[in-house]
């Protein structure tokens, strides 16, 4: 069901001068930047090869950004996982032992539907789940 690794998030401070990074000492091309309300989040993707790199940016205090950015500073946040089958994968990584943060998939950034497991159930490591709403 997993296709091939989706995107990297990468919690930032600042969107825009973590974006001049990305497009002027890496070469990358940005493809897009987005608010998701839902998730309190500015977002900024771009491709490296088949995955891209998303930037996210709290819009709020209390996002779960924001938190995270307290707590461990700026960096990796999770990794995605491209699916054909979202519900299924999370039937599968609930069967397995894995503590889901959406029992459901919830509406997330570039047209898709994601979902995240706990990283205390995952090595530590927060991973999400996503699928083209067209899918």
């Amino acid at each position: 069901m997993i296709q091939q690794i989706d995107h990297i998030g990468i919690a930032v401070k600042d969107l825009e001068k973590a974006s001049r990074y990305y497009e002027e000492s890496l070469g990358l091309e940005l493809h897009g930047t987005e608010v998701v309300a839902s998730q309190k989040v500015k977002t900024a993707f771009f491709a490296a090869g088949d995955v891209h790199i998303e930037l996210l940016e709290a819009t709020d205090a209390d996002s779960p950004i924001a938190k995270f950015i307290e707590k461990k500073g700026e960096g990796i946040h999770h990794i995605a996982f491209r699916t054909d089958n979202i519900g299924g994968q999370l039937d599968k990584a609930k069967d397995s032992g894995c503590a889901l943060i959406h029992e459901v998939p919830i509406e997330g950034a570039g047209e898709k539907l994601v979902a995240f497991l706990h990283p205390k159930s995952t090595f530590g490591v927060l991973t999400e789940f996503c699928m083209s709403k067209q899918s």
